[in-house]
């Protein structure tokens, strides 16, 4: 990855301009620099799917944002980069106190978590909620966000530095995967058994997810880093009257009951007040220059990240 020049990007009816405070990294940027996860028709090449900055230009039919606003954003493609196009309708506000390089860390979790883990699956208070890859970027928001909603959370990791900064965060179950099989442990708990499952792992991990879950209990899966097919056993799901949904943020469209626009909008009434209060805090792995974007994806790839990695562009 190179560090170039680009045509300046022009918004259109609906849209905004900003230029780039901050990025952040995700697994997904990985997946497409290596070729894997191809970008939507008409989206750009350039990576990045969140940013953080200042508006600078508005197109046609915007009413709501202005010039000068500072904002953090749910891309479709182009946040590498010093400006970025993207639909008014999927702009959040930086939260009240937030260093605007730091709230680039925010629209993908926040996006990711509020619509699997809450609107979808329906976490509420007194439900217990495993997230697979506690320390990850979604992992340490969801944490969080279950905590501030009253569930009782656990978490899988690989290591016991990450499964303490898991505790730091709410977790009340950390199971280290590389010791631990977590369908035991959560055998062992009472109540028995999770009412939803966070899955970043996909095939690796259907049937244990199945076994691991409560009566009526959900499996979200939001990820493929263990593969993409596995075979299921439909007895073990009926038997449990499980629910199992696969979704992704990037491919869904701007509008519609399960659009982008609908996300970001409940992600600013109900996650907005729990940063504002101090429930959630974004976590920070490391921040480093847009040039370094090379070094940043071999960071994540390490396995060594907890929470984001940011991009600084300006």
């Amino acid at each position: 990855m190179v560090w170039g020049s680009a045509a300046t990007p022009e918004p259109s009816r609906g849209e905004v301009l900003i230029d780039i405070a901050a990025t952040a990294v995700n697994r997904a940027d990985l997946l497409q620099r290596q070729g894997n996860y191809p970008p939507p028709p008409g989206a750009s090449e350039i990576l990045g799917l969140e940013c953080s900055g200042v508006i600078s230009a508005v197109g046609p039919d915007v009413a709501r944002w202005k010039v000068g606003q500072q904002v953090c954003a749910l891309l479709v493609g182009g946040g590498y980069a010093e400006q970025v196009v993207v639909p008014a309708t999927q702009l959040m506000p930086v939260p009240d106190g937030m260093d605007i390089h730091v709230a680039a860390a925010l629209p993908e979790v926040a996006c990711t978590v509020w619509s699997n883990m809450v609107s979808r699956a329906g976490l509420h208070h007194g439900q217990t909620v495993l997230i697979h890859g506690g320390a990850g970027g979604i992992g340490t928001h969801a944490i969080q966000v279950a905590k501030a909603l009253g569930a009782r959370v656990a978490v899988t990791a690989g290591s016991a530095d990450k499964l303490e900064r898991c505790r730091e965060l709410g977790a009340d179950i950390a199971i280290n995967y590389r010791e631990e099989d977590f369908v035991e442990r959560l055998k062992m708990a009472e109540p028995i058994g999770a009412d939803v499952i966070l899955d970043n792992m996909g095939a690796k991990y259907l049937a244990r997810n199945i076994a691991a879950l409560a009566p009526d209990g959900w499996l979200s899966i939001i990820g493929m880093q263990g593969g993409v097919k596995a075979e299921l056993n439909i007895a073990h799901v009926m038997a449990k009257r499980a629910r199992i949904t696969a979704t992704g943020l990037r491919g869904r469209p701007t509008g519609g009951a399960a659009g982008k626009a609908a996300i970001v909008t409940a992600v600013v009434e109900h996650v907005w007040p729990m940063i504002r209060d101090g429930r959630v805090l974004p976590v920070v792995h490391a921040e480093l220059p847009i040039a370094e974007a090379a070094q940043a994806h071999r960071l994540l790839d390490s396995g060594e990240v907890v929470g984001k990695v940011i991009l600084r562009v300006r």
